[in-house]
């Protein structure tokens, strides 16, 4: 009888364990086809940056993004919703000058709100790491897109070359995607 209690005991304990953790294959999955619409749109909104060569920059993007092979999972993710965080930041600015189609814009901001949103669910059910020097080195990254910004007094080519930088943005968000293999 105890025996029968004690299976059953286990047996629910490792089905509540299951429910719990985070189905990594499903927030690949869903990020993955949400990175990808993100990217059609924000194409859907460049203009020739060719005519803007005299404003290309190098932002310098952390090597860690650039590379993530040893990123832990849970790292990937704070990393990942860093980074959304911060392009949604920067495409809530004011852009009023750069004569962008708005649904696109908004269409492009809600799909980073959802994807925030999957990984703060994700988050949420575990242990998440404390900032490191990628989360630091990041906020400084983005900081210096938004000065460029500033110093270019937000003009069309200015927001051509941050959006060339944000799409090389959403490949390195693919390899951070890439780390929540099972």
């Amino acid at each position: 009888m105890t025996n029968r209690c004690l299976l059953r005991l286990t047996i629910l304990l490792c089905l509540a364990g299951a429910a719990l953790s985070v189905n990594y294959g499903v927030l690949r999955f869903q990020q993955q086809n949400s990175t990808s619409a993100c990217q059609r749109l924000l194409r859907q909104l460049i203009r020739s940056p060719q005519h803007c060569l005299d404003d290309t920059k190098d932002f310098q993007i952390p090597e860690e993004v650039k590379q993530p092979c040893q990123v832990q999972k849970k790292e990937a993710m704070v990393v990942m919703h860093e980074m959304l965080q911060q392009i949604f930041s920067l495409f809530w600015r004011n852009f009023s000058s750069t004569g962008w189609n708005e649904t696109i814009v908004e269409n492009f901001l809600q799909k980073l709100h959802w994807q925030m949103d999957r990984l703060e669910e994700a988050m949420q059910e575990g242990e998440v790491p404390s900032e490191s020097r990628t989360m630091l080195r990041l906020k400084i990254y983005y900081l210096g897109i938004v000065r460029y910004l500033k110093a270019k007094s937000y003009s069309r080519c200015a927001w051509t070359v941050v959006q060339v930088e944000i799409l090389k943005n959403f490949s390195f968000l693919n390899g951070l995607i890439d780390a929540l293999r099972d």
